[in-house]
């Protein structure tokens, strides 16, 4: 490898070292979101302030004074009227810390994104990227409030759409950093399988993408907490049209119909649980080892994901098995991604490459 192409590695690790921290760093934050939402945390702090929001209250009469806005809301009035200066301290510790996260991928993604821009270390075709990336993550800041906003006059919850949007748009930003940390990795070929493989693990990606939304549904209707049978559901394997469609406009239905959104679900998870099985034994088939490796973790990540789905369902939903099963969700967003960035043949050519102009190394 010549001199110039090891040096060009050598920004590329550093880069994904960076990019690989922040994606780290969004796994936890939707972690601990699942839980300011399981603990029903997320509105016990009224107001957005980027900026002045980063501290906490610093003195009794602080905390005082963020509990008598608290107070103002509709769930404290109907969920939580009477709440203890200690009890209202413990959901909004969650809350603030998840604002604090949001706050801290910010910053981990930026300052460092503009240091390797000043260094030339970021080559033409990722800077968009990467400023996209920063976009979205902006957005999501945008999206978080909008939906708190959502429960602060006369619900006592937030919207379960928006909050699936929140939620989605955050894997979506999660799948788009690790995407781009794993293009960067030092390869000195691409890899190459049969394109019938790399469509079937990219659909997988996105049919993850619509799933994770249909949970978000889930959980922000609390569907956990009825139906909590299965295989059956309703009354039946497939519950009757007239208890799916009884909303009206009909199309409501599929986001706000408790049945009919839990049942869509289902039926997701089993056609992704199929899906995969297809996948790995097309990879054994084809006897693509590359392709192999990762179908089989695929496989079983959604395996485990099922059946922790159903363990939920019939425990209705406590936060413990509700966080894993959230989690494991993101473990399989993380093996999805992966693979199919493998199989793509997409990653960054290092041999010969040569650096970026304006290298200040």
């Amino acid at each position: 490898m010549t001199s110039a192409a090891s040096t060009l590695a050598a920004h590329r690790h550093a880069m994904r070292v960076w990019l690989l921290a922040v994606a780290a760093l969004i796994f936890l934050t939707v972690l601990v979101g699942g839980a300011t939402r399981l603990t029903e945390s997320g509105l016990s702090i009224v107001e957005w302030q980027p900026v002045t929001g980063i501290l906490p209250p610093l003195s009794e009469e602080g905390w005082q004074t963020e509990s008598q806005k608290y107070q103002t809301i509709p769930q404290y009035q109907e969920r939580n009227l009477g709440i203890s200066l200690q009890a209202f301290k413990v959901i909004y510790w969650w809350e603030w810390t998840h604002r604090l996260l949001g706050r801290l991928i910010g910053a981990v993604f930026l300052l460092p994104f503009l240091w390797f821009l000043w260094r030339g270390w970021v080559e033409p075709k990722f800077r968009a990227r990467l400023w996209f990336i920063f976009g979205l993550g902006a957005l999501q800041g945008v999206v978080g409030w909008w939906m708190v906003m959502s429960g602060l006059a006369v619900r006592v919850n937030v919207a379960h759409e928006r909050l699936a949007f929140h939620l989605s748009l955050a894997c979506i930003i999660y799948a788009a950093v690790l995407w781009t940390a794993q293009t960067l990795r030092d390869r000195t070929s691409s890899t190459l399988v049969h394109p019938h493989l790399r469509t079937e693990a990219s659909w997988i990606v996105v049919i993850l993408f619509v799933q994770i939304f249909f949970g978000a549904l889930v959980a922000g209707l609390r569907g956990g907490l009825i139906y909590n049978t299965w295989p059956f559901i309703d009354v039946g394997l497939f519950p009757t049209t007239d208890r799916l469609m009884f909303l009206s406009p009909p199309w409501t239905n599929f986001l706000d119909n408790v049945l009919t959104v839990q049942f869509e679900h289902r039926i997701i998870a089993y056609v992704l649980w199929l899906i995969a099985m297809m996948h790995l034994i097309h990879a054994v088939a084809r006897r693509e080892s590359v392709a192999v490796d990762g179908a089989l973790a695929l496989a079983i990540a959604i395996t485990i994901q099922a059946a922790f789905g159903i363990i939920t369902l019939l425990h209705r939903a406590p936060i413990v098995l509700s966080l894993t099963h959230q989690g494991m969700g993101m473990v399989v967003l993380t093996i999805a991604v992966v693979h199919a960035n493998r199989l793509s043949g997409r990653s960054a050519e290092v041999g010969g490459a040569p650096l970026p102009t304006a290298s200040r190394s």
